[in-house]
């Protein structure tokens, strides 16, 4: 009974144009991490006051489409369009990130997936120590995830960029792995989702000298259905840091492919460590693409 007045109550509360959703089994891909999930495609700083600006420039892979919404910061369900992030990662500029290519890229795939429900979570600059259980952001996280199964949603994937901040203090590269493994254990545990796909992309920079050190910790994370996406080799802003508008739709769609080819591996095998498996590196799939147009 308590449920059904919460989903009334929801029902109330959302944009006509949203309630839809309701009737609906929205498909939730999680959005967490920092600047380069939350997405500064197309951002750049003011040399005179050091603030960011956002170009304005959509690509047609990321424009809205009447099957992809996100949860606002508010807890409504509205239409998605760039930037997701504006109202989550609020103290920064944001611009295009790999959410919106990701989904229309599945929907394009899969005509038959259904409604995606994006829930962005990525804040710019945050390290792993601040994604730990009790810490702002992980309960943040919880909270929206949980609010969006409530209102009808089935949880589908995480899709998780985040390190570079950990790539300044050798003592935070020593004890990144751990903290990777902890973050995700106790999310699927407070999810109740032990075996939630988290689609982890591996660094393409980093704010400090350890970038190797931190990828090696990603691709050896060892725990089932988590898979691997690179980065490496993705054009980067001017600031050697963020992701291009590209090379963020780009990203998207190496998501797309690799949350597509997904198959979850059972609990029974949680106890066998294993790199990150369904590793797609950027550099071969060019390398292919190129052999293609050659041939």
């Amino acid at each position: 009974m308590l449920s059904f007045i919460a989903l009334a109550l929801l029902a109330y509360a959302l944009p006509i144009e949203c309630q839809n959703l309701l009737k609906h089994k929205v498909n939730i891909i999680i959005l967490a991490g920092q600047s380069n999930m939350a997405g500064r495609g197309g951002v750049a700083n003011e040399t005179s006051t050091g603030i960011g600006t956002w170009d304005g420039v959509v690509p047609p892979q990321c424009q809205p489409n009447p099957s992809i919404f996100r949860l606002s910061a508010d807890l409504a369900w509205v239409k998605a369009r760039e930037p997701i992030h504006a109202d989550i990662d609020a103290r920064k500029t944001d611009g295009v990130g790999p959410g919106m290519s990701f989904a229309n890229a599945v929907l394009t795939k899969d005509p038959n997936f259904g409604v995606v429900g994006l829930v962005p979570c990525a804040v710019g600059g945050t390290t792993i120590s601040q994604w730990q259980k009790g810490e702002f952001l992980y309960e943040q996280l919880v909270k929206r995830a949980e609010m969006a199964q409530q209102s009808g949603g089935v949880y589908r994937a995480m899709l998780w960029y985040q390190g570079e901040a950990d790539t300044v203090n050798e003592e935070d590269v020593e004890l990144y792995k751990g903290r990777l493994k902890t973050f995700f254990d106790n999310l699927r545990s407070d999810l109740h989702a032990p075996l939630l796909p988290i689609f982890q992309v591996i660094l393409a920079s980093g704010e400090g000298p350890y970038i190797e050190e931190v990828r090696e910790a990603q691709l050896n994370i060892g725990l089932p259905n988590v898979k691997c996406v690179d980065a490496k080799g993705l054009p980067l802003e001017p600031d050697d840091l963020h992701l291009t508008t590209q090379a963020q739709v780009r990203l998207g769609e190496m998501l797309a492919d690799a949350y597509l080819r997904f198959k979850p591996r059972s609990l029974q095998s949680n106890n066998v460590p294993t790199p990150c498996s369904n590793f797609v590196p950027f550099f071969i799939i060019t390398a292919q693409f190129l052999w293609i147009i050659l041939t």
